[in-house]
C-alpha cells in the first residue's frame, strides 16, 4: 500500500531517544570498566580466559581479524554505495556512508582521548594505554548495519541476522586474540548504534521531499527474535560476571580453568548480546527509514488520497 510521507515526528523522537540510551550505555561501560579498578579487574579476568583453547581457534581468529582492515572497509563501502545507487537510493547511500565513516572516526578519536587510569590492574598491558572502543568491532558492525539499510525490504530480515552474527563474531574474535577486552567490543557496538540513529535521521530528512512510499512489511519476527536472544545472552553474561566477581580476591594467575572459562564466556555472551540488541533496534525501524520510493502515477495519487482521507 502506498503512503504519503509526512514529517515522521514519532520516528525522529524514537531515534533520538534510542541514541540517548546508547550514549548512556557507552558512558556506563566506560566509567565502570575503564575508570574503576573493579571493572578493570573483571575485564582482565575475562581477557585472561582467552588462553583456554586458544591454540585451537588461533588460525580462525587471525583469519577473521586480518580480513577486517582499512582496505576491506573501503571495499565494503564501495559495495554498499553501489547497491544503494543501483536501487536509486541516493539518500540511503549517503546515510550508510555517514554511519560507517562517523562510527569509525568516532572510535579512533575516543581511543586517543579516553584516559585509562593505572590502578594496579593488568600491568602487562598498562603501557598500551586505552583500547576502548574496539576498532575492528566498529568496522565489522558499521558495515553490517549499513548493508542492512541498503538491502531490499524482502531480504532485510536475513541481512539483520547475518549482520548481528558478523558483529558478534568480530567482537568475540578480538577477545579471543587478546587484542581487546569485552568492554571494548561492547562500547564499539554502542558507538555504531548511535551513528545508525544519526544516519536514520539524515535519511528521513533527505527523503522528506519524496511523496509516495511503500513501507513494506516490518521485520517483526526477526526483531523479536534478535531482542529475545540478545536479552538471554546478556542475562548469561550477568550470571558469569557474578561468578567472576566472587573470585576477584584470587590473583588472576591462580584462578582455575573453570573460573577463567566462565569469565571469558561471560564476556563473549555480553558482546554477542549487545550486537543482537543494536541490530534489532536498527531493524525495527529500517522499513520506515528506508522505504521503497514509488514514482507518482494517477492511480497511485488516487490510492494515496484514499489512505490520507
Amino acid at each position: 500500500m502506498l503512503h504519503m510521507r509526512r514529517w515522521p515526528i514519532g520516528l525522529a523522537l524514537w531515534l533520538l531517544g534510542l541514541a540517548g540510551m546508547e550514549v548512556a550505555g557507552f558512558v556506563a561501560v566506560w566509567r565502570f570498566f575503564v575508570q574503576s579498578a573493579h571493572g578493570q579487574l573483571l575485564d582482565t579476568v575475562a581477557l585472561a580466559g582467552n588462553s583456554i583453547g586458544h591454540a585451537r581457534v588461533e588460525n580462525l581468529v587471525n583469519t577473521i581479524l586480518n580480513t577486517i582492515s582499512a582496505l576491506s572497509l573501503v571495499i565494503a563501502m564501495a559495495v554498499i554505495g553501489f547497491i544503494a545507487l543501483t536501487r536509486r537510493r541516493v539518500a540511503v547511500a549517503f546515510g550508510a556512508m555517514l554511519l560507517i565513516v562517523g562510527a569509525n572516526v568516532t572510535t579512533q578519536v575516543l581511543q586517543r582521548v579516553i584516559d585509562r587510569p593505572q590502578v594496579g590492574v593488568d600491568l602487562e598491558r598498562a603501557a598500551a594505554g586505552n583500547s576502548l572502543p574496539s576498532g575492528h568491532t566498529t568496522i565489522a558492525a558499521s558495515v553490517a548495519v549499513a548493508l542492512m539499510l541498503v538491502l531490499p525490504a524482502g531480504i532485510r530480515g536475513a541481512g539483520g541476522i547475518l549482520g548481528a552474527l558478523l558483529a558478534a563474531v568480530a567482537g568475540v574474535a578480538t577477545l579471543s586474540a587478546g587484542w581487546h577486552r569485552p568492554s571494548d567490543a561492547a562500547a564499539a557496538l554502542l558507538v555504531v548504534g548511535v551513528w545508525a540513529c544519526a544516519a536514520g535521521l539524515f535519511i528521513v530528512v533527505a527523503q522528506r521531499s519524496h511523496g509516495g512510499v511503500d513501507y513494506g512489511r516490518p521485520n517483526r519476527f526477526t526483531v523479536c527474535a534478535l531482542t529475545v536472544v540478545g536479552l538471554v545472552l546478556l542475562v548469561g553474561a550477568g550470571l558469569a560476571l557474578e561468578l567472576t566477581d566472587q573470585a576477584l580476591s584470587t590473583p588472576v594467575e591462580e584462578l582455575g580453568r573453570r573460573r577463567l572459562l566462565a569469565a571469558y564466556g561471560g564476556g563473549a555472551l555480553g558482546i554477542a548480546g549487545v550486537a543482537c540488541l543494536v541490530v534489532a533496534s536498527v531493524l525495527a525501524t529500517a522499513h520506515r527509514i528506508a522505504p521503497q520510493v514509488v514514482p507518482p502515477t494517477v492511480d497511485a495519487e488516487h490510492e494515496m488520497t484514499v489512505v490520507e482521507g
